[in-house]
């Protein structure tokens, strides 16, 4: 495997990207991270379950995560967070030429990833989204979604804690641990990446019916950040989506109990688009 970093700069910002290649590449994952974390996150299971089965990877930071610059936790619009996925793949497909590029995306990474292939002209194999944020499994308090309107008015920058309990991500408390560790995590989140995403992941289900491209979605049951029964919603609405429940899974299903099944399910489904 080698790997390398990359960095490029739209809307004022620094990306930081990473590149790991596989000993022989059959097809490219661009990876999408989750909101309040980063891509590294991702090199204890993920990723080095696609580089043994000859997938090279392609992630970056978000805006306001990681490595990345910019303020914790808040981005320009969300046509900007499009645009960095755009930029991520170009960035892939001359690292690989002529390989078959997939989207993978996590929660927020999710909704983008879903959103994207939806909405962007592209020539994407396939597009996998894992506990996509469609649909929220827990109701914000209405003064909070109010006050979240106005100040993305008139303070659009502002940002505010997410509210999100460590534990709701995993069964495993290892993981857990790691996670309240983590330097790069934080909690900080503006309504460009909260109101928005809620906007948008309405709007997926919504649209669903127009996707052309095959996609898999992977969700655990038990997910206390993100409603499956969203996911449920598109598939059912879509003839080139389809969705893999795991009983009583959490939310980074990568991560928790059933990892090892969800992540081989992973590899089967890109090998079956090949």
């Amino acid at each position: 495997m080698k790997h390398s970093e990359f960095t490029f700069n739209i809307y004022k910002t620094d990306f930081s990207g990473q590149i790991w290649e596989a000993k022989s590449t059959k097809a490219v994952v661009v990876l999408v991270h989750g909101m309040g974390e980063h891509v590294s996150r991702y090199t204890s299971s993920v990723i080095p379950k696609l580089l043994e089965n000859e997938y090279s990877v392609v992630g970056f930071d978000h805006f306001g995560h990681g490595k990345t610059s910019g303020k914790r936790g808040h981005n320009p619009s969300y046509d900007a967070v499009l645009e960095s996925i755009s930029e991520v793949i170009e960035k892939a497909k001359n690292s690989f030429p002529n390989k078959p590029v997939f989207l993978y995306g996590h929660s927020m990474g999710g909704n983008t990833v879903i959103n994207y292939t939806l909405k962007k002209d592209n020539e994407i194999t396939g597009t996998i989204a894992t506990s996509p944020f469609l649909k929220l499994a827990f109701q914000p308090p209405s003064w909070k979604i109010s006050l979240g309107k106005i100040m993305q008015k008139i303070a659009p920058s502002i940002t505010l804690g997410n509210e999100l309990d460590a534990n709701d991500i995993s069964r495993d408390k290892v993981e857990v641990q790691k996670y309240i560790d983590d330097p790069l995590v934080h909690d900080k989140i503006s309504p460009n990446f909260s109101l928005t995403f809620i906007d948008t992941g309405k709007w997926a289900i919504e649209n669903a019916a127009n996707l052309k491209t095959p996609m898999k979605l992977f969700h655990g049951t038990s997910d206390k950040i993100i409603d499956f029964k969203g996911s449920e919603d598109f598939t059912k609405k879509s003839k080139k989506a389809s969705l893999k429940l795991y009983e009583d899974g959490y939310h980074e299903l990568h991560n928790d109990l059933c990892k090892d099944e969800m992540l081989q399910d992973v590899v089967d489904w890109l090998n079956s688009q090949l």
